[in-house]
């Protein structure tokens, strides 16, 4: 578990590394799940260079998301994890606010395979998420999300676990 934690925290760092080079974006969330475990996440996004079937109505773009999140429960239900995903961005045409929806499936460690009274199975999970909000001409965004988090079926038990949040990005 250490092992994967430490790989998890190597890919945000290269993460950040690489955000030092190119623009990059922090953003903050708050959260829940369904039995009330309050989620706190922190992360780093790097835009992608690419836009994909741009017409009058949107287009496909996307980014790179690295962050932290402290799962904050009773004394049997906190849990920190790291995660890393590649996100797609649909992101309707506009001026000075352009809404959007979003999908994206990337990797999470988990610094315990317990959450509430959920069993993870194991420490590495999939972070799959859906989200839509609203982007503005400063580069600000804020939307709300959900993130499930599961091992995909390659250990037993395979609880996982959603979280349902608010979000605010702004450029750094």
């Amino acid at each position: 578990m250490n092992k994967l934690l430490g790989l998890a925290a190597l890919a945000v760092i290269s993460l950040g590394q690489s955000l030092t080079v190119q623009a990059a974006d922090v953003s903050f969330s708050v959260g829940q799940t369904a039995e009330s475990t309050m989620t706190y996440r922190l992360g780093l996004q790097s835009n992608w260079d690419a836009s994909w079937w741009q017409t009058s109505v949107g287009r496909i773009t996307g980014y790179w998301d690295g962050a932290y999140t402290y799962w904050d429960g009773d004394e049997t239900s906190s849990n920190h994890s790291l995660s890393f995903a590649p996100v797609f961005v649909y992101e309707f045409a506009g001026e000075s606010i352009k809404p959007y929806i979003e999908i994206g499936v990337g990797v999470a460690a988990f610094s315990s395979t317990e959450v509430e009274s959920n069993e993870l199975g194991s420490s590495f999970q999939f972070e799959d998420r859906i989200g839509l909000g609203l982007r503005f001409a400063g580069g600000q965004e804020v939307g709300i999300r959900a993130i499930h988090y599961s091992n995909g079926g390659l250990q037993k038990p395979n609880d996982g676990i959603e979280s349902y949040a608010v979000h605010y990005r702004m450029p750094l």
